[in-house]
């Protein structure tokens, strides 16, 4: 209509035809709205501070995988602890089964030769497509409520799960790797724990050198962090990225018996965010 201005472009492909939209997803990776940078340079600036080559990320991409492949073990044992497998997948009018998910879908195979291959995606940079993750599409979800009720829904009432203490931390503008650091101290502290006190502790890892600046700074025994996998392999379906990790973490804890567990991650703007929490 008349003083409408410029009107957006139209797909008329689409149902009904729809307007320029934003995909979240990869918009916000291409360009970070707080530090006005692509995901990839924040990953960066954090290899080139902390001295991290291409080939130590790519040793820690592969010890990723093979601990991915233990949760594929024996008809995937471990991702059937809380998901409902084979999941069916309706068409979006609900009226036929479009198809059925065994498990995870989308995963790279990932060799030592085949990242070998692969080299920086930036010029002059150290990370390649092997050493981040990829965007996904999931969900998931979890019940906070009382001790009581929930012994009342819990397939085994002996097992509790509280939850200790949060954390949230900012890095400086175009470090967002960083902030995961500070975040899991802030958590640890107010559970009133340290981290020998950590039986297990899982990342979202957007980039492998979250990992590597985390077991750096904190001195964390390596073999306790990200068993299972992590959202490096499986993907970041925003939202549900952390969620998936602590309930992943609170079934590596209740196979181990019990103890303390640490999540924490790394997010658009600088931002960390982190979980400490008890199993038994």
């Amino acid at each position: 209509g008349q003083g409408c201005g410029e009107v957006d472009p139209i797909d008329i492909g689409a149902a009904g035809g729809t307007g320029a939209h934003e995909d979240w997803v990869p918009d916000n990776f291409a360009h970070d709205p707080h530090a006005g940078l692509a995901m990839i340079a924040c990953g960066e600036n954090v290899a080139r501070r902390f001295a991290i080559s291409t080939a130590e990320q790519h040793d820690m991409v592969l010890r990723r995988y093979a601990q991915y492949q233990d949760a594929c073990a024996n008809d995937r044992a471990f991702l059937r602890r809380f998901m409902s497998l084979p999941f069916e997948v309706p068409d979006r009018r609900l009226r036929h089964i479009e198809s059925t998910l065994d498990g995870d879908e989308g995963i790279t195979p990932t060799t030592e030769p085949g990242l070998a291959r692969l080299r920086p995606v930036l010029a002059g940079g150290s990370i390649t497509y092997g050493g981040q993750t990829h965007p996904a599409d999931g969900n998931a979800g979890i019940i906070l409520t009382t001790p009581a009720a929930a012994a009342a829904f819990s397939a085994d009432a002996r097992i509790g799960v509280r939850l200790l203490g949060f954390g949230q931390a900012r890095a400086e503008p175009g470090f967002m790797p960083l902030a995961a650091v500070p975040a899991a101290q802030v958590a640890m502290a107010r559970a009133g724990i340290g981290i020998a006190d950590l039986a297990a502790v899982k990342t979202h890892n957007p980039f492998v050198v979250n990992d590597i600046v985390l077991l750096r700074e904190t001195g964390l025994d390596p073999e306790r962090l990200n068993n299972y996998g992590c959202s490096l392999v499986w993907g970041h379906p925003q939202g549900p990225t952390g969620l998936r990790t602590i309930i992943e973490l609170i079934e590596e804890l209740v196979l181990r018996g019990g103890g303390y567990g640490l999540f924490t991650g790394c997010a658009a703007g600088d931002v960390g965010m982190a979980v400490a929490l008890r199993v038994g």
